[in-house]
């Protein structure tokens, strides 16, 4: 039979996919007894399943897929939210988990990191993960490490004939100087040396990005940001190809990193606006970019929409003209810590937070923030100044951020 909703667009499956109450048996029992099925889905808390017989319990225990058993193995609403996000990346299956970084570990994992194996990854990642990458596993579980300019092919493809690395981990657009991979091209090259190649897409969304149809073996997000995309719930999931599948289930049953019902359900209620907010945070990050590129108190702007970015062409080619995310950030001329302080304490729209994706405006100070734990040289190798401030814009009217921003660069 084939699938209704192949040649559905993207905004209408992000609607639809978030909806379906099929597994959950009370809306589906209500609408045999002909009392109404609920447009959206609801909530199921339980925490442990009951079972008319012993057996059925046993088989369930055996195989997850008969029947839910305890919460920290499987829950029906956390499991409709991670199957929205599959159909949305076009990957057979995901596993929702309780944190990004619960889900980037789970990953790893999953994809056979232990003492002795290598991790070829990109030099400048969110720095949470380099530092699960640097302490967590390479300093205490034996882990080799590389880290190697995910923006070159070439330099990634040295590093893994030098390396043959377990892994392969790039993220879709850095953090917070927004370089972009050839998702494509690292793909193929993981897969020829029997690599797994894990993509973090937190920051492009699945609206701007798919990595599994580019080659990847499972892509990850911190659903905390646009997935969910209120400020409202932590979670993190990651979609795989099949055999990846059983290990991520199994190690959010074991380490207990799973996903409550309350964020899940929250999180689907972000899946269905994810492309209306994806689209308003393209067009208003695209216009901020343009204005402070010529504000005489800017040094530089990162921002893939920009030609001046280097990897412009190539981020054109990959989100397909849909944008070019919803994160800015830039140096403020002439700054430095005790600058960019004035400036982040002058804001008014823009809220100083530490996160992104929301629908209101963000502005954080990677150095004192996101980048805390790696020293002022390490922060200096990868390009992250003090003079650096990374905005998340959200969906408010322009010129009002707008006018927020240069009121506080001139402050």
């Amino acid at each position: 039979m084939s699938d209704p909703m192949a040649d559905w667009s993207f905004a209408t499956r992000a609607v639809r996919a978030s909806r379906d109450t099929g597994n959950l048996a009370d809306p589906t029992e209500r609408a045999r007894a002909g009392l109404g099925r609920p447009v959206a889905p609801g909530i199921q808390p339980a925490s442990s399943f009951a079972f008319e017989r012993v057996e059925d319990l046993d088989r369930a225990f055996e195989d997850p897929q008969a029947g839910y058993v305890y919460a920290r193995h499987g829950s029906p609403t956390a499991d409709l939210f991670a199957g929205a996000v599959a159909d949305l990346e076009g990957a057979p299956g995901a596993v929702a988990f309780a944190s990004g970084m619960a889900a980037i570990h789970a990953v790893l994992l999953a994809a056979g990191i232990r003492e002795g194996e290598t991790v070829v990854a990109g030099r400048d990642l969110y720095g949470a993960t380099h530092g699960l990458l640097s302490t967590l596993l390479a300093g205490s579980a034996g882990v080799r490490l590389r880290l190697v300019d995910g923006t070159d092919p070439a330099a990634v493809r040295e590093a893994v004939e030098e390396t043959r690395p377990r892994v392969v981990y790039v993220e879709t657009v850095s953090n917070p100087l927004l370089r972009v991979a050839d998702l494509r091209a690292v793909a193929e090259i993981a897969r020829g040396a029997g690599a797994t190649c894990v993509v973090d897409n937190t920051f492009a969304s699945p609206y701007l990005c798919r990595p599994i149809a580019l080659g990847a073996h499972a892509v990850l997000h911190s659903a905390t940001k646009y997935l969910g995309g209120h400020g409202d719930l932590t979670a993190g999931v990651v979609a795989a190809e099949g055999e990846l599948l059983d290990p991520l289930r199994a190690i959010g049953r074991l380490a207990g990193g799973t996903l409550g019902a309350f964020e899940a359900w929250l999180a689907l209620r972000g899946v269905r606006t994810l492309a209306l907010r994806m689209e308003r945070h393209c067009t208003n990050a695209a216009a901020i970019a343009i204005h402070l590129a010529g504000h005489s108190r800017v040094r530089q702007v990162h921002y893939p929409g920009l030609v001046s970015h280097p990897q412009h062409v190539l981020a054109a080619r990959l989100f397909d003209g849909r944008g070019f995310g919803g994160v800015v950030s830039f140096a403020i001329r002439d700054a430095g810590a005790a600058e960019v302080a004035r400036f982040m304490d002058a804001l008014r729209l823009f809220v100083p937070a530490p996160t992104m994706g929301d629908v209101y405006s963000l502005a954080l100070y990677p150095a004192r923030s996101s980048h805390r734990g790696l020293t002022p040289e390490e922060r200096a190798a990868l390009g992250i100044g003090d003079d650096l401030v990374r905005l998340s814009v959200g969906i408010e009217g322009l010129e009002g951020l707008l006018t927020d921003l240069d009121q506080a660069l001139a402050a």
